[in-house]
């Protein structure tokens, strides 16, 4: 009887750990959005991650994601949609800028178009991955998964490919 006790005792001790360790993911989206008009993508710039390796590892985890959907990425300025991603292995502020008008974010130089600043703070070891409408220019889809990143590399890119299957769960939405 005590041996069960404690045997209980400690898987539940187990099982705490082991959902206070895991990967939250929150996402939202503009639920005008035509999503289902959506198949193409191109990167707006490259993953902001800390450390050389990481912002590779989330693009080809993001692509990875995308592709399983129908959708492909297209180098030209004709893609549906514009993806940033960006995250932080401590507490960090995020500043991003967004451009209205042509050419605004989607080529390279200058147009006419009002800049918007937004500044976020992220918690430690958050991806966010923001999805723009490419002909509005207007954020349509986000996710953000925190505790993607732990104290050993070798497990990071295991714990990024949870965390993106976790954000693109249920995407495109309906």
């Amino acid at each position: 009887m005590r041996r069960t006790q404690i045997t209980l005792a400690v898987a539940l001790l187990f099982a705490i750990a082991a959902s206070a360790s895991a990967q939250k993911v929150t996402t939202d989206y503009d639920h005008k959005a035509p999503f289902s008009d959506y198949r193409t993508y191109k990167w707006i710039r490259p993953p902001q991650m800390p450390g050389p390796f990481m912002g590779p590892r989330v693009r080809d985890a993001v692509n990875s994601q995308l592709a399983a959907r129908g959708w492909r990425e297209v180098a030209d300025d004709s893609a549906d949609v514009g993806i940033a991603a960006h995250g932080a292995n401590r507490q960090a502020r995020s500043v991003q800028r967004f451009y209205s008008g042509y050419p605004g974010m989607w080529r390279w130089g200058w147009g006419p178009g009002a800049v918007t600043t937004r500044v976020d703070t992220y918690p430690i070891g958050t991806l966010v991955v923001d999805i723009f409408d490419a002909r509005s220019h207007q954020i349509v889809w986000r996710s953000a998964a925190r505790e993607i990143l732990s104290d050993k590399p070798e497990k990071n890119t295991k714990k990024l490919n949870k965390a993106v299957a976790k954000m693109f769960k249920g995407f495109p939405p309906r």
